[in-house]
């Protein structure tokens, strides 16, 4: 074999082994999606937004809840007999609303079990879908987040509150009108949470104070609610993923174009004195 053929080879080589390696990830994930399933009698969805790189250039792209995600659970979802409980993973910074509730109203209309998982976070419309869940099961490090309205880049409380601060004269019709599709938002909002907790069984009383918290935006859209906030406002949350989740998630590597910012060596460590060494 001259060395032109060998060139050749190569170059087919380097073309193909990136597609046998997706292919070779996504065979050893949907064997351990089975296993966990087998393990604990459900059907085991997966939701997890990284950024991915596209393209023959790579550019990177943030990934969001959208439409295409709303489908693919809602018929994940219709192949689970009613009986099978469902077992949810998120990992999200959210997305779109009409995507979000899509999900969480199919949830929540599930007659068997529905557990969610978050191994790190679950923000905004991630959070509106976990409050469609009987359990919330989180790492004790990871975050649900405010389901607040947001119009553009402003948040939907904050533009009421402008209307509520200044005299109707002194106020351009293009915030009134932002005004009046904030009020709308926020009550769609309230009515959809309030309907979510108490389908689960919580008491309205409860309810009430859950989304007065979440949606009255006291906070900024991006506060991380950590297990004990959620915790202490009522939620059904617990601590304690099965070390398969962990496992799971380490096969939706996120793509690497450039060094990595955080680097370690990933095997567990025995605790010794310092004077010992760890290898």
């Amino acid at each position: 074999m001259s060395v032109f053929d060998l060139f050749w080879v190569f170059l087919i080589f380097s073309a193909m082994f990136p597609a046998m390696q997706r292919r070779l990830l996504e065979e050893a994930r949907a064997r351990l999606i089975r296993q966990i399933e087998r393990r604990r009698g459900t059907r085991l969805i997966t939701m997890i937004h990284r950024q991915e790189t596209i393209g023959f250039f790579g550019l990177p792209i943030s990934r969001y809840i959208d439409i295409e995600d709303s489908e693919l659970v809602l018929r994940a979802i219709r192949l689970t007999p009613p009986n099978m409980p469902i077992d949810l993973i998120l990992h999200t910074p959210g997305g779109l609303v009409l995507a979000a509730e899509q999900i969480a109203q199919a949830l929540v209309r599930h007659p068997a079990k529905v557990t969610v998982f978050v191994p790190h976070y679950a923000m905004s419309g991630g959070t509106l879908i976990a409050l469609a869940a009987d359990e919330i099961v989180m790492d004790e490090n990871a975050v649900l987040g405010p389901v607040d309205p947001q119009l553009g880049q402003y948040p939907a409380a904050s533009i009421l509150r402008v209307v509520e601060s200044k005299p109707l004269a002194n106020i351009e019709d293009h915030t009134l009108i932002l005004a009046d599709i904030a009020r709308k938002a926020m009550e769609q909002t309230r009515s959809t949470v309030i309907e979510l907790l108490t389908a689960n069984g919580m008491d309205a009383e409860r309810a009430g104070i859950i989304v007065e918290v979440l949606t009255s935006g006291r906070w900024t859209h991006d506060y991380p609610i950590s297990v004990q906030e959620a915790q202490a406002m009522g939620l059904p949350v617990q601590v304690g993923l099965p070390e398969e989740i962990y496992q799971l998630m380490d096969m939706f590597p996120q793509a690497t174009p450039r060094r990595p910012s955080v680097e370690y060596i990933p095997i567990p460590y025995r605790h010794e004195s310092p004077t010992h060494r760890l290898y």
